[in-house]
């Protein structure tokens, strides 16, 4: 990247600050003094202090200097820095009733120390400051924010004998000192020279400050002898007492242990005094270096001025100014040595100065810069070398002009919005200058203090409107006349402002850096730097006497064709001043709304053409006449105009390992300061302005060549070819990319919240950007608020031009300020440059969120501009995501991916690792810019894009696959049902495809859309679909999810009952096992029942299902191979014995699980047991809550034994007779819950009554083989000791009256049991045969009869063996006997029939 060519002049560029209130520290030194009578006045002064290593990159004191401004009795002291922003950097010292003398301030450094002295008309002070190295004792610094010297000057007690002490006045001495200067001595000690009013030269010296001791006081005077007392007392050199030897001006250098002062005396001569010696060892009579100086004997020469420089190759020089009217003239001067100690003066140059009126000048070893005022109060500044300098030319230094003293408004322009515009642009307007405006304006109300820069434009809006506002009388007035009174109030602001920047613009002092070459103009308001100038800004910026004289240019070695340029450029200067401000409007309008710049200049041209009153288009015509070849030198000039280059900066060239770290961390501070930052960034823009205009007035004259033709062109057609069709199209091309470059330097960046600022981080994450270099995060400035150009420096461009830099030079090089600054500005214009590649500046507008700007650069770059247009696209996108415009940023994103394998951003942008999988540039891009609008939560338009990149994945499986699946995904979230599973079916990969029917699955299960689940088709998919439900039905919990109501609904909608019964039945199952709770068991129950609708639903024969075995384990499709404890793969499971169930057998568990469900309705705390309970368990539980008829209905299902239902009631009814009342309530409960008969009783019976009729109405509905539910339940009865109800003996006598016998037997019931055998005999015999179920009784005819003779064989032994029961026995021994004579009777009378 080659630099652009320099030429010997340099341009003012204006570090404005943009803070409104400075924080200065104030500091009163009072001294007790009284002001002296008079009460002289000095003009305002400035002066500046260079550190000695301030051009060394691995200093901590690099680029930093300490200047200084005078006013009165006030001192304020600013320490700057171009690589660090200093903390504490600026304090004001005020004396009580002294004023600071001209020259009375000298800094100098220490190794340790930074020591300021300063000389007032009554006193001498001394500031001992630590020096910034010892600060900062760790080479490496790497804080963003560094203290200033100044940070502890509060803490310094500037009264005491150590820094302040008062000068003492000679007898009779009335007046103040006129000049003075002060040093520091080799031993530490500080002398201050004044100059008093009666002549002669004053020294004071205070002791070192390390160790106390007197203030002497030597005077110096001319005398042929000098004494020297030390003390208060001041000494006077006798001698000739005439005023000529007043001193006008003062410097002093320490030679060879010595001090040398030079006095400059009114009487113009030049005495070195020396002051170890005390005595003047040289004289020398200025006027002897002026030629004609007739006259000027008789002149005060009260503006002589002096200066010293001091190189170790000139020696010491001295200049000279000698103030004449009309002719003041610098005289340089050089000290030589001679033997005996004797000195004299060899001239070395005589330079003659303009008439303006001289403000201060300054002496290197080479050169005299100097800085005057015109009349009309105008900078004027300009330097001369005096060694090499035949024709007495000087160099040209092109001051920053004061701002417009009017505005030019369009029709079509707000007069607030463009004077508000004007006013706060960054090159125009101090911040300090405005806030005295405004309070002047405000008329003195509330002063304003610590308002940001947007606080004071508003407060500047609302001021200005408000008087426009009070002077309104009228109630209507037109929308012409009130802009009218905009411009009134607004231009009457904007004068306000022009008076006060004027005073801060009043030039004070020029300082140079001997070691680096850096030159400030110390303005009173503020600091300026001179920047090296490139020669073709030099042309075009260059007064036409400068053009004419000049003979040659550096743009070109050919001496003819560097003629034919200043020429031309003669002729560019002559178009430029004949275009009015109103058409350079019109041109400036032109080109922001993306008009031709050729139509735009031909129209300039119409009005030059028809207003020439002062025939400039004339002389424009002659001197093209003399300009040999013109086409060769306007390539000259658009050459060194066009910005392009091919080559790439280097990212991130100060980390490279060749550097060592204190090197890398120096680098990475060099120019970072926000005073840096506003220089380079403001050169910038003054190139940027003054080459548009260049472009422009070229562009002007190019198309008047055309309009002249043949006349002017001496080879005729071919060179209007060339002119019509290259070089016409080059200038407009130029002048379109410097206006960019011009609106871009001034706008301002746009503050944003940290939490978009997070957004946007998180979205070039995604991107994988934020680790770029354009993208870095950096702190912000403190400057508020920044222009664009000024963040894109800070944050990315400076990293990348300084390490172009120094990839070229040695790190221990001196910091050349020249080359430094003109590489960073001329670097910082090329990485803006539209042309170029790099792509940087729009990546750190994206990154900082500054959408607006973006917008308006991509804006005015489109139409004329190809280079990285696809990179400008997505660009564009970003913004439109940014502002919510999502259609218009996916139409951006689809245009840039035509240019994706073009541009280097676009192929960062798409080169990653994980993209490889992506067969082309084109589909990584995609998949990226995707995942920007996933991130950014766009689906519709992900849904757009994705389809798009479909079309380009044509041969691709991998990315059809990941692209359909992404669809799929984004329209499933957007509920776009169909949709998702018509992408579903388009996937090409299986896998994937499982993935996404797995998703849609639990999506819509989630979302209670079974409806559509279902109703898809599953074309090849009904299988898998089939086994993703029923995995997650086995796999989730039963009540959360309803995975297997899912399946029953999708098995039923395709007709196959079967399987959907077999679902039901699998989960009634799981319930049961699993769901241990009242609503687990119905769920069973209902899901028992649509089992046995499904199967009913079936022909018989294939009305059957399949049931896994108890404990059965699912395995999923998928799941990994199970290890056994060894760590080996567990042995093919054997495959479990199943169970086929038919309708019945699903109509026994239907019974079943309802049998358990009326259990845990009626005994909630039954459920967690009756889940999993037998039929022989369930009729246990049932009995035991009373649900009798729930339990005989088991028993009958599951064909049991009824002998626990008749047990557990005839258990109740004797618990019911033995109990209270509240048992007696509490039974009505469980009766209730089972079928009475309904006989129709009119008596109230109690709960005990239906208990016993429900146990006889079950005795009659469920009878038994030989009684055997009688005898189970009259033996309970027994057992319990319970008497035996009538109509059960009844009942029982009539069925099996043996067994009751044997029964009563068994409870030892002897009297109830020889009743019965009474009774029985009795029936036998033909007496209640009935009530024994005996249908016929003893006799002939009938069958034959029997008696259970071994239960009553038992009754009699146990009657017989009591006496009590003697009467029993004999009545059953006799009814015995009876019936055995009747046997005996009927049993011979049948024998005898036979």
């Amino acid at each position: 990247m080659a630099a652009a060519v320099l030429e010997r002049s340099f341009i003012e560029i204006c570090g404005f600050e943009r803070e409104t209130a400075t924080r200065v520290r104030e500091v009163t030194v009072n001294l007790g003094v009284s002001a002296l009578p008079g009460g002289q006045k000095f003009p305002d002064s400035a002066g500046a202090f260079h550190y000695e290593e301030s051009g060394k990159l691995l200093s901590v004191t690099s680029n930093r200097l300490i200047h200084w401004s005078t006013s009165g009795d006030t001192v304020q002291l600013v320490e700057t820095s171009l690589d660090t922003n200093l903390l504490n950097n600026v304090v004001r010292l005020k004396f009580t009733h002294c004023t600071v003398l001209p020259g009375g301030v000298a800094i100098q450094e220490t190794l340790n120390n930074v020591i300021i002295l300063i000389c007032t008309n009554q006193s001498v002070h001394r500031l001992v400051l630590p020096h910034p190295s010892r600060m900062y004792r760790s080479e490496l610094v790497t804080e963003l924010h560094m203290q200033s010297v100044f940070t502890d000057v509060g803490k310094l007690s500037l009264q005491d004998s150590a820094h302040s002490a008062i000068i003492p006045t000679s007898a009779g001495q009335t007046g103040s000192p006129l000049t003075s200067t002060a040093w520091l001595s080799q031993s530490g000690e500080a002398h201050y020279a004044v100059a008093p009013p009666t002549g002669g030269i004053t020294v004071v010296t205070m002791p070192p400050h390390d160790s106390p001791g007197p203030v002497c006081v030597l005077e110096l005077r001319r005398s042929s002898m000098m004494t020297r007392l030390s003390g208060w007392m001041p000494s006077a050199m006798r001698g000739d007492q005439s005023p000529a030897d007043l001193v006008l001006s003062l410097g002093v250098r320490e030679l060879e242990e010595d001090s040398f002062i030079f006095a400059l005396c009114q009487d113009h001569k030049l005495r070195m005094w020396s002051f170890r010696e005390q005595a003047c060892l040289l004289e020398a009579d200025m006027l002897d270096y002026m030629p004609a100086c007739r006259g000027v004997k008789r002149l005060s020469g009260q503006g002589h001025r002096l200066h010293l420089a001091f190189s170790p190759s000139t020696g010491l020089c001295v200049c000279v100014y000698l103030s004449v009217p009309h002719r003041g003239q610098f005289t340089v001067l050089q000290l030589v040595a001679t033997d005996n100690q004797r000195y004299s003066l060899d001239h070395i140059s005589t330079l003659f100065s303009t008439q303006e009126t001289l403000v201060d000048f300054s002496l290197t070893s080479s050169d005299v810069w100097a800085v005057w005022v015109d009349e009309s109060n105008a900078s004027v500044v300009k330097y001369i070398n005096f060694e090499h300098n035949s024709t007495g030319q000087w160099n040209q230094v092109f001051v920053q002009p004061p701002p417009e003293e009017e505005v030019h408004i369009g029709v079509d322009q707000d007069p607030r919005e463009t004077y508000l515009e004007v006013l706060f642009s960054p090159l125009r307007f101090t911040a300090s200058a405005i806030l005295k405006a405004l309070q002047i304006f405000r008329r003195g109300s509330d002063r304003l203090c610590d308002v940001s820069w947007e606080g004071l434009k508003k407060e500047v809006t609302l001021a200005v409107e408000s008087e426009l506002q009070s002077s309104v009388t009228e109630f209507e007035f037109s929308q012409e006349e009130y802009r009218q009174l905009q411009v009134e109030f607004w231009s009457r602001f904007y004068s306000c402002c022009l008076q006060y920047q004027e005073v801060q613009s009043e030039p004070l002092s020029l300082t140079i850096n001997q070691n680096t070459g850096l030159v400030c103009l110390l303005r009173k308001g503020f600091v300026s730097y001179l920047l090296p100038c490139f020669a073709v800004d030099h042309l075009y910026l260059s007064f036409d006497e400068y053009l004419s004289s000049e003979e040659d240019t550096p743009l070109t070695e050919d001496p003819e064709l560097g003629r034919d340029v200043l020429q031309l450029v003669q002729c560019v200067r002559a178009v430029s001043d004949a275009v009015s401000g109103e058409m350079a409007y019109e041109m400036e309008k032109a080109l922001e709304h993306l008009q031709s710049p050729e139509r735009a200049a031909e129209l300039v041209l119409e009005h030059l053409l028809s207003n020439d009153s002062e025939n400039v288009v004339e002389d424009i015509q002659n001197k093209l006449q003399d300009i040999r070849n013109p086409m060769a030198a306007m390539m000259v000039l658009l050459r060194e105009l066009d910005l392009e280059t091919d080559s790439e900066p280097v990212p991130e060239g100060p980390l490279t390992p060749g550097h060592s770290l204190s090197v890398r961390i120096s680098l990475s501070q060099l120019f970072g300061s926000s005073a840096a930052v506003s220089l380079v960034c403001q050169a910038v823009c003054h190139m940027t302005m003054t080459r548009a205009m260049f472009c422009r007035d070229l562009l002007i004259l190019q198309k008047l060549y055309l309009r002249f033709g043949d006349n002017v062109f001496l080879g005729g057609g071919a060179q209007l070819l060339q002119l019509q069709q290259d070089l016409i199209p080059r200038s407009s091309h130029l002048l379109s990319s410097y206006h960019l470059l011009k609106h871009v330097s001034q706008s301002l960046a746009a503050a944003v919240p940290v939490d978009i600022l997070d957004a946007n981080l998180q979205h070039l994450t995604v991107l994988e950007l934020s680790d770029s270099p354009a993208l870095s995060s950096s702190h912000r400035s403190v400057l508020s608020p920044q222009t664009v150009v000024e963040l894109f420096y800070q944050t990315a461009a400076r990293k990348m031009m300084v390490s172009q830099i120094f990839s070229q030079q040695q790190s221990d090089s001196l910091l050349l300020w020249s080359h430094m600054t003109s590489n960073l500005v001329h670097q910082l214009a090329q990485l803006l440059w539209p042309n170029n590649p790099g792509f940087q500046f729009p990546e750190c507008l994206m990154a900082n969120c500054q959408y607006t700007q973006l917008q308006e650069y991509v804006r005015l770059i489109g139409p004329w501009c190809q280079v990285n247009v696809g990179s400008r696209r997505f660009m564009l996108g970003q913004c439109y995501l940014a502002n919510g415009e999502g259609q218009k940023a996916l139409q951006c994103f689809q245009e840039a991916a035509t240019e994706v394998e073009k541009e280097e951003f676009l192929l960062r942008l798409t080169g990653s690792e994980e993209e490889e999988s992506a067969s082309t540039p084109r589909l990584q891009y995609y998949n990226k810019v995707l995942r920007l609008l996933e991130d950014v939560g766009l689906p519709e338009l992900v849904i757009q894009l994705a389809s798009l990149a479909i079309t380009e994945a044509a041969s691709d499986i991998n990315s059809q696959a990941a692209l359909w699946t992404r669809i799929f995904k984004h329209h499933l979230d957007l509920g776009h049902n169909s949709e998702a599973y018509e992408a579903l079916t388009q996937n090409p990969d299986s896998s994937m495809q499982l993935d996404c029917l797995r998703q849609l699955v639990v999506v819509l299960c989630e979302r209670s859309q079974l409806h559509d689940l279902v109703q898809f088709p599953y074309v090849n998919l009904h299988d898998e679909v089939v086994s993703i439900i029923e995995s997650r039905a086995r796999g989730l919990d039963l009540l959360a999810h309803n995975y297997y109501e899912l399946l029953y609904g999708f098995h039923i909608n395709r007709h196959n009952y079967r399987k959907a019964g077999t679902v039901m039945f699998e989960l009634g199952m799981r319930l049961g096992r699993e769901v241990r709770t009242r609503l687990g068991l119905q769920k069973q129950v209902n899901c028992y029942l649509s089992a046995l609708t499904c199967l009913r639903l079936i022909r018989p024969e294939y009305a059957w299902i399949v049931q896994p075995a108890s404990g059965a384990v699912y395995e999923r499709p998928g799941a990994s191979p199970k290890r056994n404890a060894d760590g080996e793969f567990s042995s093919e499971p054997v495959r479990r014995q199943v169970d086929i169930l038919e309708l019945k057998d699903l109509e026994k568990e239907y019974i079943l699980s309802r049998s358990r469900l009326t259990l845990a309705q009626h005994h909630p705390p039954s459920a967690a047991i009756a889940g999993s309970a037998s039929a022989e368990e369930m009729v246990v539980l049932l009995v035991q809550t009373g649900l009798f008829d729930s339990a005989q209905s088991v028993c009958q299902t599951f064909s049991l034994d009824l002998t626990p239902v008749f047990e557990g009631l005839t258990f109740k009814c004797i618990k019911l007779q033995f109990s209270g009342e509240e048992s007696q309530n509490e039974a009505w409960s469980w009766l209730a819950a089972n079928q009475l008969s309904s006989v129709v009783n009119t008596k109230e019976s109690s709960a005990t009554d239906e208990a016993w009729r429900l146990l006889a109405s079950y005795l009659d509905r469920y009878p038994s083989s030989n009684g055997r539910h009688h005898r189970c339940v009259i033996n309970k009865l027994l057992s319990h000791g319970v008497p035996l109800p009538d109509w059960l003996l009844n009942a029982y006598k009539a069925v099996d009256p043996a067994s009751l016998l044997r029964l009563l037997l068994n409870f030892d019931l002897l009297d109830a049991a020889a009743e019965l055998v009474l009774e029985l005999v009795d029936a036998l015999l033909g007496r209640g045969h009935q009530y024994f179920g005996i249908e016929r009784p003893l006799s002939a005819t009938s069958s034959s009869v029997w008696l259970p003779y071994t239960a009553i064989d038992q009754l009699l032994q146990s009657l017989s063996q009591t006496q009590t029961n003697s009467i029993v026995y004999l009545k059953v021994k006799d009814k015995l006997d009876e019936f055995h004579d009747l046997v005996e009777r009927t049993t011979k009378h049948r024998l005898g029939v036979r």
